[in-house]
């Protein structure tokens, strides 16, 4: 794995598929196979921002084994493409609408990567697009 504290820029963002998958990014990842909290309806109004769609998503064996091969993954690319000489390492994480699944995903994740790259950044594109 990568030293501690490398400062290869890695940035990873949220997406919804029905505003339709980016471009810019070097891996995409569809987590629409995760529990969809849209479909529980306490839970739909929330966002992947609050502990009770995150826990949700990710207190299961799927979220959980998800979690683990998406932090594998992205530091080999990062050490690969650092050692390519590539310049960063662009990751979009998506679900249907971009608010929950997705949303939870990147968090756990930026949270966990951020222990080993300092120039990490996340955001989630398509978190405002509608309320529901």
């Amino acid at each position: 794995m990568t030293s501690a504290h490398n400062s290869f820029p890695i940035t990873i963002f949220s997406f919804g598929y029905k505003y339709d998958p980016p471009q810019d990014v070097n891996l995409l990842f569809d987590v629409r196979f995760l529990a969809n909290p849209y479909h529980v309806e306490t839970l739909r109004s929330f966002t992947g921002l609050e502990s009770s769609i995150a826990e949700y998503v990710l207190q299961n064996e799927a979220g959980k084994e998800c979690l683990q091969h998406l932090q594998r993954v992205i530091h080999f690319f990062a050490e690969q493409y650092q050692l390519s000489g590539k310049k960063e390492l662009r990751v979009g994480i998506g679900c249907t609408g971009g608010h929950h699944r997705s949303v939870a995903i990147t968090e756990a994740l930026a949270l966990l990567l951020r222990k080993d790259f300092d120039a990490l950044q996340h955001f989630h594109r398509d978190i405002k697009k509608e309320s529901h």
